[in-house]
């Protein structure tokens, strides 16, 4: 099931005609030859340690630039909590909302339009959003299938305010939604009421890429719009000034790996003084009282970051933002899908001897719209699933890391299956609470989950051409 570890003569030149072929059919690589040098430079841990690093998309990786960067401020420094206005306490906050704005500048976002609340990831930015906008009875949530969890558990907190919720689902094979069926649920909101539209600008399964025109679509019927850009930005620009969507969730370290642990909301003022927090906490209120019984909350982002933010931290937010500002996101943008679309044509090309294909694609087969995700199934030659835990666990012996499962986005893979609501409301009918694993009995050999390969910022051939070795393994055998 594996391939060899150290490839031979023969598979090294290979290589090399592969490349010079890769080259000629994809030029545009040739113009991003900076980011082989980015490599060398500051992540030549991944070639000294012999990683092919393909889980990008489940978290960027840090160059070393950023962690001297930040190292020798901290160093340099006394900082106090900036819930203060002590020298310390200055100190911190100056740094702080230093990164703040320079969130907005990044993302060519107005300030007089918009605000940057700082959350631990982009899940803590869409519980902001969840359990704040004010659903009531027959508001409407929309959401497209394909949606992260975080998006998806939105819905518990309309459906408990009486609010309407409408999925409007994806299209085999490529995973687009048609647009008459966007327009179906947009064309009908709440009127007078609050409706609140989310999708992904990057499906964090597929790759595909939802046109960000949808944003004017539905302001235009009368739909604030959540916009999640997790798995978008780290490789694709987002200008801000050009897009308006009223919510925008991220984490950091999937754009550049470190920080971990920091994300935000980036919202326009008129969406963020529409919400309507559920609870207070130190750190956004500007007065309470025990005995009156009231609290007012502070005005802007503050009212939204609860206790003390990670003000050592967010520092190193801003040292991130700038690296990928000196590399080019543009550039990048351009490499992962020289490679992505490398990758797919060579594995649908994947045959068994009897000319059944060893790979099943879930997304476009073509770069258009797509990003630098590229998610498959392996299958044997008489069609049947290899399970892709035991993908993973093969791939961990070559030093190739990637990421299966269902990457916390069910829809995707409800309609990858051709899966009914009566098929999985079954399963949350019993009494008895089900483990993963049980749901995969009873699944029975159906595409549960796939193996994601997800490129990023200095990713080159050689990690490509390392996975596509690894999936011509696969070709003859068989599941047992």
């Amino acid at each position: 099931m594996t391939a060899t570890h150290h490839p031979s003569t023969e598979q090294a030149e290979n290589q090399e005609t592969a490349f010079e072929d890769f080259c000629s059919r994809y030029p545009t690589y040739l113009r991003t030859h900076s980011l082989d040098d980015l490599r060398q430079r500051e992540y030549h841990r991944l070639d000294a340690q012999g990683h092919a690093y393909l889980d990008y998309t489940g978290g960027g990786l840090y160059g070393d630039y950023q962690l001297r960067d930040h190292m020798a401020l901290l160093q340099q420094g006394v900082f106090g909590n900036p819930h203060s206005s002590n020298p310390t306490s200055r100190a911190a906050t100056e740094l702080d909302e230093h990164a703040r704005h320079y969130v907005l500048k990044y993302f060519n976002a107005s300030p007089d339009e918009y605000e940057v609340v700082f959350t631990q990831n982009a899940s803590g930015a869409l519980k902001i959003v969840g359990e704040s906008y004010p659903f009531g009875p027959n508001d409407r949530y929309a959401l497209t299938f394909d949606n992260h969890n975080s998006v998806n558990g939105i819905r518990e907190f309309a459906r408990a305010r009486g609010a309407q919720v409408t999925y409007i689902p994806v299209t085999p094979p490529d995973l687009r939604v048609n647009e008459a069926d966007l327009l179906a649920v947009l064309d009908q909101p709440h009127r007078g009421g609050n409706n609140l539209f989310a999708y992904p600008a990057q499906s964090n399964f597929s790759g595909v890429q939802h046109p960000l025109e949808w944003i004017e679509m539905a302001h235009k019927r009368g739909w604030d719009v959540l916009l999640d850009a997790a798995a978008f930005a780290p490789t694709n620009p987002l200008d801000l000034s050009q897009w308006k969507p009223d919510y925008i969730d991220l984490s950091f370290y999937k754009m550049f790996g470190y920080p971990t642990g920091v994300g935000c909301l980036i919202a326009k003022k008129s969406a963020l003084a529409k919400l309507q927090r559920p609870w207070f906490a130190g750190g956004t209120i500007e007065i309470a009282s025990v005995q009156g019984g009231g609290h007012i909350l502070h005005e802007g982002a503050a009212a939204f970051e609860d206790g003390t933010i990670n003000y050592l931290i967010l520092p190193a937010v801003e040292i991130g933002l700038k690296h990928l500002e000196a590399v080019g996101v543009e550039v990048i943008h351009d490499r992962v899908v020289c490679l992505a679309g490398w990758l797919i044509e060579r594995l649908l090309s994947l045959q068994h001897s009897n000319g059944k294909p060893v790979i099943r694609l879930y997304g476009p087969a073509d770069t258009h719209m797509r990003g630098g995700t590229v998610t498959v199934n392996f299958y044997d030659p008489a069609g049947r699933l290899f399970d892709w835990r035991k993908v993973e666990e093969a791939a961990n012996l070559e030093q190739i890391s990637l990421r299966t499962g269902c990457f916390c986005n069910p829809g995707a893979g409800e309609i990858i299956n051709g899966l009914t609501a009566a098929d999985m409301e079954i399963h949350f009918r019993s009494q008895n609470r089900m483990t993963f694993e049980e749901f995969i009995e009873v699944m029975d050999g159906k595409a549960n989950g796939a193996v994601r390969i997800s490129l990023g910022i200095v990713s080159n051939f050689s990690d490509v051409w390392r996975f596509w070795r690894f999936a011509q393994g696969f070709v003859d055998k068989v599941v047992v």
